[in-house]
């Protein structure tokens, strides 16, 4: 992926932060924006191994289930990459209103910071299950369900575990 059209994603991504309270502001990526972030994070995952093997200090992040304005305060409170190492545990589409957003983000974080930043798959980064709660309805919505498909193929590829210092099993 074109690293300037990677840093214009995250830039756009980003202008969302400060908000009206309340709002759920959608930030406008194109179709084929999603799909390179998509195909490009893929062939990242690939790349390295089902189980991760990461050294401390890393930054440990639960489930964000589409909640953009808590990934991005979570930055703001932790240091936006690569200030700091981050293991996300899956879990960042579905129930929230902001899926396509936070994972668009998270993706982008990965192509641009792969040794850095890592993500791990939540059992909602699966097709039967976000089929249900969510990220299908917000894809089909706001794109197609084609999308929906490519990041299907993306989620499929994403690691299912990792280790920190041979000690701590996520």
């Amino acid at each position: 992926m074109d690293s300037a059209l990677l840093d214009d994603i995250i830039s756009r991504l980003l202008d969302f932060r400060n908000p009206r309270p309340g709002s759920a502001r959608q930030v406008q990526l194109s179709e084929s924006d999603i799909r390179q972030l998509c195909t490009a994070s893929k062939e990242v995952f690939l790349q390295q191994p089902n189980l991760l093997e990461l050294e401390a200090p890393i930054k440990i992040c639960g489930d964000i289930h589409g909640q953009y304005g808590d990934l991005l305060r979570l930055f703001e409170y932790g240091g936006f990459p690569p200030e700091a190492n981050y293991l996300f545990l899956g879990d960042y589409v579905d129930r929230g209103k902001q899926s396509l957003e936070t994972i668009c983000l998270l993706l982008a974080y990965k192509i641009k910071y792969p040794e850095n930043f890592f993500l791990l798959r939540g059992n909602h980064e699966c097709a039967s299950i976000n089929r249900i709660y969510g990220f299908y309805d917000e894809c089909k919505r706001r794109f197609n369900v084609r999308l929906w498909k490519t990041f299907t193929d993306c989620f499929n590829c994403l690691p299912v575990a990792a280790v920190i210092d041979d000690k701590i099993l996520c």
